[in-house]
């Protein structure tokens, strides 16, 4: 029997369009780096760990 595909979806609110939120609820403990990238071109670059 083939196995069925499961979509979820959910409705939120409009963020305000100045601000990004990354939710690290999901992600695994360790380091992270965050890259924020304008037009190929590196603008900041940060770590951060999730303990």
């Amino acid at each position: 029997m083939p196995q069925k595909k499961t979509t979820y979806e959910s409705k939120i609110e409009q963020l305000p369009s100045n601000k990004i939120y990354i939710n690290v609820n999901k992600m695994e403990k360790g380091d992270y780096e965050l890259n924020i990238i304008n037009q190929n071109k590196l603008i900041k670059k940060t770590t951060f760990k999730k303990k």
